[in-house]
């Protein structure tokens, strides 16, 4: 198989077709960019998850003089009740599920009442109307339920709290967006790979004579197609590099350059080295659903 003939061929077609050629470059690019675009989401989405899952607590708080929930009835949690639940931390049961345990008492609970909102708000409260509470961390975050049920209705705690709750609904809304970006990142490769399958059947269509000639003196159906493929996949690899650029271009200037210095509550985001692995990937995806689509089409055509 002569490997200059066939790329003169290829590169032929190519300039016959130019605009639909441009028209698959661009339709791949806007594709594979939202492929980018929802695997490096989903990859934020874990950083994020893993990050918070190692430093949320789940944080049990005592009874006040202000709360007001069921268990807290009988008034503000006794000692007694506090070295209860210190112990029951510590027992055997719970004991080899807990990473570490922090006792806050209500003086540095207030403390962090004035850190937070000022003196001048803060001081509408005493420190013995603050809540004492232990902030418990956990060796496996997925275990908290197991603290809420031990310690849900129990007596003298007014409540039990798993931090990492908080940022469930940013999971949820990241995820969502993630399946947007999937959705119409799929329905624009459908319409690339039926894109693809035109070009190559318009291109081969302008070329029956020379397909005729070529099967006349005897030339093999693989000859015939690789320059047809050739055409889709060198197109779809344009697409794929310009969609590699945008989602490394994404990162550099969306995310180190203008997210990570103003949203300051997330700490973890992804960066460079996350878009190189990206840009592999994308490449190959539009490097194969070319040479698959195209492979299928000019088979197609020339059974006919």
């Amino acid at each position: 198989m002569r490997i200059g003939l066939i790329l003169a061929e290829a590169l032929g077609g190519l300039r016959r077709n130019i605009s639909m050629v441009i028209s698959v470059v661009l339709v791949t690019f806007v594709s594979l960019t939202f492929v980018g675009a929802a695997i490096l989401m989903q990859a934020q989405i874990g950083t994020m998850r893993g990050y918070w899952s190692e430093r949320a607590q789940v944080v049990v708080a005592m009874c006040s003089p202000l709360s007001e929930t069921t268990n807290c009835v009988s008034g503000p949690a006794s000692e007694e009740q506090t070295d209860a639940v210190k112990a029951q931390l510590e027992g055997d049961a719970l004991g080899p599920l807990i990473s570490n345990v922090r006792f806050e008492t209500k003086e540095e609970a207030y403390d962090n009442i004035v850190d937070q909102l000022g003196e001048d708000r803060a001081s509408l409260f005493t420190a013995d109307q603050m809540s004492e509470s232990f902030y418990v961390t956990l060796k496996d975050p997925a275990q908290s339920q197991v603290l809420v049920e031990a310690f849900g209705g129990k007596a003298g705690v007014e409540q039990v709290t798993d931090q990492l709750q908080y940022l469930e609904p940013l999971f949820a809304a990241l995820t969502v967006a993630t399946y947007i970006a999937v959705g119409i990142a799929a329905l624009m490769l459908v319409a690339a790979i039926l894109l693809i399958g035109t070009t190559i059947r318009l291109s081969a269509y302008a070329r029956r004579k020379e397909i005729g000639i070529m099967r006349l003196v005897g030339a093999s159906n693989r000859f015939i197609q690789t320059p047809f493929v050739l055409e889709g996949v060198f197109a779809a690899f344009l697409g794929s590099v310009l969609a590699s650029a945008a989602v490394i271009a994404g990162v550099h200037f969306g995310v180190d350059g203008y997210l990570r210095g103003r949203v300051p509550f997330i700490t973890t985001w992804i960066g460079m080295q996350d878009a190189a692995y990206v840009v592999p990937v994308l490449i190959g995806i539009g490097v194969l659903l070319a040479a698959l689509s195209a492979g299928f089409a000019i088979r197609r055509w020339l059974r006919t």
